[in-house]
């Protein structure tokens, strides 16, 4: 590709320039060489200027050893680009240190094994935390993969979550708007930080009800940040009931009331807006009827 802004960073110019290719990745792909600069290797803080040429290789998967696994999946649609499905809770979306399978990924290769490219995470566009319920979108091919992640990074696509948290949350709509990066006293910890040191992350809320001491809210995340709905709730006083990381634990239930009810994008296909609904599981609809 050619440049056609000059004063901007190598990283921060691939980043925008490819969907679904985050600076991260991008500032690994020129550290391993696989970016360069008028056919010359370059670093990430290169500024570039107008006319030069970059070149993007795609290296080779990393190896994976996966085991595909006959999970149960519930799926809510399916086409030849995609599945949409309603992810229960306790179920990892992809393997990690101490969680080597049982995963989702585990279960899509389990029903789909053409799915397996060598990659880490197979057809995972975006993710939900373990004890986070409800719809999921994954991707079937390469194409559709970009496509649902240029979404994401475009913020296009519509999310749409439900939380109980503890207290009258006033006004009854509103938006949270404050950086997020890590806790500096717990690694393993998001937290809302200085301007500066986060990433800026925005959250709009809307009462759906009061239940007794307790407030039902639809969330409306308009950034994808780790723990974004999580982290802000805390932040401003009403951590969401049973979240044991950013609140405290409940006797209502064993995890937090976190359900992602609902997603609209766009079908790679046909660029139809579609949406799809997840309802409440059974132990989060029983919480509600306890408090009414």
């Amino acid at each position: 590709m050619l440049v056609e802004t000059a004063g901007v960073r190598l990283d921060k110019y691939v980043s925008e320039q490819c969907s679904g290719l985050s600076r991260t990745q991008a500032q690994k792909l020129i550290l391993d060489g696989y970016i360069t600069v008028n056919d010359r290797a370059a670093k990430a803080r290169l500024k570039l200027d107008a006319g030069d040429r970059i070149t993007i290789l795609i290296p080779p998967p990393p190896r994976s050893h996966l085991v595909p696994e006959k999970i149960p999946l519930g799926i809510l649609y399916e086409d030849d680009d995609l599945l949409v499905i309603d992810k229960p809770a306790g179920l990892t979306v992809h393997p990690a240190a101490g969680q080597p399978n049982h995963t989702l990924v585990n279960a899509i290769l389990g029903y789909l094994p053409a799915l397996s490219d060598g990659s880490v995470r197979p057809g995972i566009v975006h993710r939900l935390d373990k004890d986070t319920s409800g719809v999921m979108l994954v991707a079937k091919n390469s194409a559709a993969h970009l496509n649902l992640a240029g979404q994401f990074k475009a913020r296009t696509i519509v999310k749409a979550y439900l939380a109980l948290v503890k207290g009258h949350l006033a006004p009854p709509d509103g938006a949270i708007e404050a950086p997020i990066g890590r806790d500096s006293h717990n690694r393993k910890r998001m937290a809302v930080v200085n301007e500066g040191k986060g990433r800026a992350a925005r959250t709009r809320y809307h009462v759906v009800k009061y239940l007794g001491n307790y407030t039902l809210l639809e969330i409306r995340p308009e950034t994808g940040r780790t723990h974004q709905i999580r982290v802000h709730l805390s932040a401003i006083g009403y951590p969401i009931i049973g979240d044991k990381t950013y609140g405290v634990k409940s006797a209502l239930l064993s995890r937090q009331f976190l359900h992602a009810c609902r997603l609209g994008f766009k079908l790679p296909s046909s660029g139809e807006y579609v949406e799809f609904e997840s309802k409440l599981p059974p132990d989060l609809a029983q919480v509600l009827e306890s408090i009414a």
